[in-house]
């Protein structure tokens, strides 16, 4: 398959076993951008073994079109869910990624996501709900941000491969 893959990078406040407002707007947003020759992939991981992963809730609340559908429940973090949509646009020879995240969290998604698509030849289109985050949000990714220089260079140097 060669065309467009739909990454939703999955978001939780804790061990809620209920899909976030958060990562259900991202879901909302992704169904509304997804063509139907797409692949999407949900990636969020199991926060203990008794519950759900977000991967597997985004799955549940999924209402779009979509070729086929992949599940990351590896990823634990933003650099996590960059290395598993770039494997996931390598192996299916996607040209393009449409990052679909919060506003708040766009521009450090994209950043790993391009460096983890590094030599691939996908584009990166982000797709971003309009709510800003609380301002403990805003000042997490803010403290993120000095990691992705560091994270980008690791991005870029990871292996290609990654079983989904």
């Amino acid at each position: 398959m060669s065309g467009r893959l739909v990454a939703v990078f999955g978001y939780s406040a804790g061990r809620n076993e209920e899909l976030h407002a958060v990562c259900a707007a991202r879901v909302a947003l992704a169904a509304s951008e997804a063509r139907p020759g797409d692949a999407v992939l949900l990636s969020g991981w199991r926060r203990s073994r008794h519950s759900a992963s977000e991967a597997e809730l985004m799955a549940s609340a999924w209402n779009g079109a979509a070729e086929r559908i992949l599940l990351d429940d590896s990823a634990r973090s933003t650099f996590g869910n960059a290395l598993a949509a770039a494997a996931a646009a390598r192996r299916l020879g996607a040209t393009e990624v449409v990052l679909v995240t919060s506003g708040w969290h766009g521009r450090r998604a994209s950043s790993l996501l391009r460096a983890s698509l590094r030599g691939s030849g996908s584009t990166v289109t982000l797709a971003a709900t309009s709510e800003r985050g609380a301002a403990r949000v805003r000042l997490r990714e803010l403290a993120c941000w000095l990691l992705v220089p560091l994270l980008g260079t690791l991005a870029a140097r990871a292996p290609r491969t990654r079983r989904l």
